[in-house]
């Protein structure tokens, strides 16, 4: 199965069993409201699990891939408490198949405050 496919089945099904061995151990997610990128499997892994419940929720869908055997870059949509959320997800992948970097940009402000509002929300609910 191709990264990319492995990526696709990830965001539909938000199933995060074999998540750490899909993510690079050096792997880098650069959020829309992270200054620094997050760094290393375990962190993207924690980042991505909370994406998978509050981005890619039953309203998320991608509507515009580019990608090659190494890259895709995937706009989404989705709705989080009526704010509809506009994106990109660049996501760079090793040779071997592994997530290596994911940058995610977000737009309008109202999305990107409500993905910072709901994710550390989330994200804090796991560390407790």
């Amino acid at each position: 199965m191709k990264a990319l496919d492995v990526w696709h089945n990830f965001v539909k099904t938000r199933n995060t069993d074999g998540l750490n061995d899909f993510i690079a151990d050096d792997a880098e997610l650069y959020s829309p409201v992270v200054f620094k990128p997050i760094e290393g499997q375990f962190m993207v892994s924690m980042y991505l699990m909370a994406a998978s419940q509050i981005i890619a929720n039953d309203n998320f869908k991608y509507i515009r891939e580019i990608s090659d055997d190494t890259n895709a870059f995937l706009e989404f949509e989705t709705e989080i408490d009526g704010i509809i959320v506009n994106g990109v997800d660049m996501i760079k992948f090793t040779e071997d198949g592994k997530l290596q970097e994911i940058k995610v940009m977000v737009r309008p402000l109202k999305a990107v405050n409500i993905v910072h509002k709901k994710m550390g929300e989330y994200l804090e609910k796991m560390q407790s």
